[in-house]
């Protein structure tokens, strides 16, 4: 209720704040925010997703750059998510996103993906139509083992993995 300004809790749509897990976890707090349905957590320091919880479900917007992530496992518990932004973070697994049936936007830039096929999972995800992975090491090379290769083409790789992604790194996707 501090944070908010708000003594009805069921009226809080959109929280912003920074938190360290190691210390606090946030265990259900979601439970107080039934409305909530935007959370910025940017600059935080979280262990893992799980320690938000399981009581988002209904959230939308889900902002968590900078804050040590180095998995996304726990996110399925947010399946309502249409945008997500993880940007510089340590994430190198995308499997977990698979169960986000509602994902249209996902900010990956500057994280530790470095297997193109990571990519698989993204094009499991029927509804995202913006994708950032610029500053990801998949932008250089297809994985990590693989020499740099003067005609890889990061943008086209992506493409043929997630046919229905409109922008890559805030350019249409289809200019490769």
């Amino acid at each position: 209720k501090i944070l908010t300004g708000i003594d009805d809790l069921q009226q809080v749509k959109v929280l912003e704040m920074q938190v360290d897990t190691r210390e606090n976890s946030l265990g259900n707090f979601g439970v107080y925010l039934p409305n909530l349905r935007e959370l910025k957590l940017n600059n935080s320091l979280l262990v893992s997703v799980r320690d938000l919880g399981t009581t988002l479900s209904h959230l939308h917007i889900l902002w968590m750059a900078r804050c040590g992530l180095s998995d996304l496992d726990g996110i399925s518990s947010c399946s309502c998510l249409r945008e997500l932004y993880v940007a510089y973070n340590n994430i190198s697994d995308l499997s977990q996103l698979t169960w986000l049936d509602h994902l249209e936007v996902l900010d990956l830039e500057g994280n530790a993906i470095e297997d193109i096929n990571q990519m698989q999972y993204l094009g499991l995800c029927c509804k995202l139509s913006h994708l950032t992975v610029e500053g990801n090491l998949i932008c250089l090379k297809p994985n990590a083992e693989s020499a740099e290769e003067p005609d890889y083409n990061y943008r086209a790789e992506v493409k043929k993995l997630i046919p229905h992604l409109e922008y890559l790194d805030k350019i249409p996707a289809s200019q490769t």
